[in-house]
């Protein structure tokens, strides 16, 4: 539920307008000084973290079939786009929609990476220290220790990735991701926006796609647990090179170009909020 002019309305935004509102917000989140950037980036790291714990535990149970476990998997991992969506969080996979804005030029190339790097490495610290804060709660070693044979599992499978394979892979990762933004553009309450996140993110995950802020609790949950001779791709080298690099890119290119940059073409190119970046 909306207003307009002190009328409440309960029609979504269509895209047009869901353009311009997505082309505000980049400008708005270019603008962040550090105060407020890092703060909330280091928030929506813990945030993806937490759902990513929240997936790995769900999938422990090795009683469920594959495609259940996929399905479950997916849905309770939508709670940390929820967290950063309606808690309010800088997060750098969904902040590749500022592209939106750059196009328009109302922001610079400039304010775009310093947004970006910033918020990337404060993901990073927020993502780190929930693994770790998990790892010392030692629950991944409780019951049988299912959950921490799952934790190693999950960065095994993605440290063994080839290069091409994990990029292919980030860009079909934050297509979706950056769709479920996008949708929460339309909506007027937080039901509306839960409702919208849950689909494109239960998808992602559950079709195993590679996510660069996941990845940054996956892997060092799995480190700080401390991986066997049966994991040899559960190392910093593995995740840092051959998974963090081709997925980042792979999450930008899904993100600002196949995402971002079509909508500014279908709606806002040409348009009159085209200004001078400042």
């Amino acid at each position: 539920m909306g207003s307009t002019n002190g009328e409440l309305h309960f029609d979504a935004l269509l895209p047009a307008d869901m353009a311009e509102k997505a082309e505000k917000a980049g400008v708005a989140k270019a603008g962040l000084p550090l105060r407020r950037l890092v703060p909330l980036g280091v928030l929506a790291g813990a945030f993806i973290a937490f759902g990513a714990n929240f997936s790995q535990v769900i999938t422990a149970d090795t009683g469920l079939s594959p495609g259940i476990r996929s399905l479950l998997g997916g849905v309770v991992f939508s709670l940390g786009l929820i967290l950063v969506v309606v808690s309010g969080a800088e997060l750098f996979t969904g902040n590749t929609l500022i592209v939106m804005a750059v196009a328009s030029r109302r922001v610079t190339a400039t304010r775009l990476l310093r947004n970006w790097g910033v918020v990337y490495l404060a993901n990073f610290v927020g993502a780190v220290a929930v693994a770790a804060l998990v790892e010392w709660s030692g629950k991944l070693d409780a019951g049988d220790g299912a959950l921490g044979a799952r934790v190693l599992a999950v960065a095994e499978t993605k440290g063994s990735l080839q290069w091409g394979n994990a990029f292919v892979s980030g860009v079909l990762a934050n297509v979706l991701v950056c769709l479920a933004v996008w949708m929460t553009m339309s909506a007027h309450s937080i039901v509306d926006k839960v409702i919208v996140i849950v689909p494109p993110i239960t998808a992602f995950v559950a079709a195993g796609y590679e996510h660069s802020i996941a990845n940054m609790y996956f892997f060092p949950v799995a480190l700080f647990h401390g991986a066997t001779p049966d994991q040899p791709h559960v190392t910093w080298s593995h995740f840092l090179v051959d998974n963090l690099v081709p997925v980042t890119l792979g999450n930008i290119v899904g993100g600002a170009l196949l995402v971002g940059l079509v909508y500014w073409f279908v709606y806002l190119r040409g348009s009159s909020n085209e200004a001078s970046a400042t």
